[in-house]
């Protein structure tokens, strides 16, 4: 592995992956809090719970095939096959408009996260120092949480005053410009290989990683609620009369932003698995308040609190993650944990959505359920915390 990590983070490598990462999920997430409703205008709107489960579903399958190229041909071509797959996609969506088809092309787009996160915190872990992980992890999660945080609002915005077709073009668009950005950066692997079928030849540790396992169990259990939240803010806001979707993400991913930067430096100092839990806790009490939520003012409390969990767990865990692994294998054990959280993400948005049935009496359970395993990795990672204690080693 080519050592190009620099004393400094504030590298211009470092400021195109970063904004590349921004445009990427505006992109994609500008389109979520608009489908569910276009999925029931195509006579879907029992199949809500795909638009996301189907997306990570390919976005989880993927993963170890994009950690293994990671290490093999390099980290560039993974992320700009993933911005690539976002920009076709999103010219497709007009054209595929029956459930059926549509369905299909969720299931395909799902190859973006796929592939370029996983190339992005592995070319990450390449150029900065070991000791500054979380603080760089948490400046560059800034950027693409803002990505996340303007996408939804911008992509309602542009659906009410021009169309969902409209949408649809902007978010290829944006992807595009996420290309071309990366066609300026510098490979970070020095030993390249050329693509071939062995790249393709899948083991049981390209699947898994058992060196992340910690890291990997807690994302899991945490992002069973950013499925659920993903799924059924949209319709939560319709019930409380809020009439642009995004403003939920737009609160969370905003407060998230201000909590990245400093999370990530504290975590370098006093470890990880400390910050994990103060996460863990915030959003618990996220999810009760989402839960519960029987005004604006609540709902959006609700969203704080998320943001706060979000910007604490998002950066620490892939830090954690870049901790536990080795040079040779890095894109291995980001997939690890990327399959963890497209898990997650995935089993949360069906279940979420199969518990809610377009009842909103339901609504209460679907949150509560994902408060029960945030506790669940709460309880989990104070059990780590003081095996590491105790242990003085790594804790895997």
């Amino acid at each position: 592995m080519q050592n190009t990590a620099s004393p400094s983070i504030f590298t211009l490598q470092f400021w195109l992956l970063s904004l590349s990462s921004f445009l990427f999920f505006a992109s994609f997430n500008m389109l979520i809090p608009e489908l569910p409703g276009y999925l029931t205008t195509l006579g879907g709107a029992e199949y809500k719970g795909f638009i996301i489960s189907l997306f990570t579903l390919t976005a989880g399958l993927s993963r170890p095939f994009s950690g293994r190229l990671t290490d093999r041909v390099g980290r560039v071509p993974v992320m700009a096959f993933g911005s690539i797959v976002c920009f076709i996609c999103g010219f497709l969506y007009p054209i595929f408009t029956s459930v059926m088809p549509f369905l299909l092309l969720r299931l395909v787009h799902g190859f973006s996260t796929g592939f370029k996160p996983t190339g992005t915190a592995a070319y990450i872990a390449d150029i900065v120092p070991a000791t500054r992980r979380g603080e760089a992890l948490g400046i560059h999660g800034m950027c693409a949480s803002l990505g996340s945080a303007l996408g939804p609002a911008l992509g309602s915005y542009i659906a009410q005053i021009f169309s969902i077709n409209a949408l649809f073009y902007t978010s290829s668009f944006v992807a595009l410009l996420s290309i071309a950005i990366l066609f300026n950066m510098k490979e970070t692997l020095a030993d390249k290989k050329e693509l071939s079928t062995e790249a393709f030849r899948i083991t049981s540790r390209d699947v898994f990683d058992p060196t992340v396992f910690s890291p990997a169990l807690v994302i899991f259990l945490t992002y069973f609620s950013y499925g659920a939240v993903l799924t059924l803010v949209p319709d939560f806001s319709d019930h409380l009369g809020i009439s642009n979707h995004g403003l939920y993400f737009l609160v969370y991913t905003l407060t998230s932003l201000l909590i990245r930067f400093v999370a990530g430096k504290v975590s370098d100092r006093a470890g990880r698995v400390p910050v994990v839990i103060v996460g863990c806790c915030n959003l618990i009490v996220a999810l009760v308040l989402t839960a519960y939520a029987t005004t604006t003012f609540i709902f959006l409390g609700g969203a704080v609190f998320f943001g706060i969990a979000t910007g604490i767990l998002s950066p620490i865990l892939s830090a954690w993650t870049a901790d536990l692994s080795d040079d040779q294998n890095r894109g291995r054990a980001f997939a690890t944990m990327y399959i963890s959280m497209e898990a997650g993400i995935g089993i949360g948005a069906y279940l979420s959505a199969e518990i809610y049935d377009n009842r909103y009496e339901n609504l209460p359970l679907a949150f509560l359920i994902s408060a029960a395993l945030g506790f669940a990795a709460l309880i989990y990672s104070v059990v780590i915390y003081y095996l590491k204690k105790q242990s003085k080693t790594r804790v895997i």
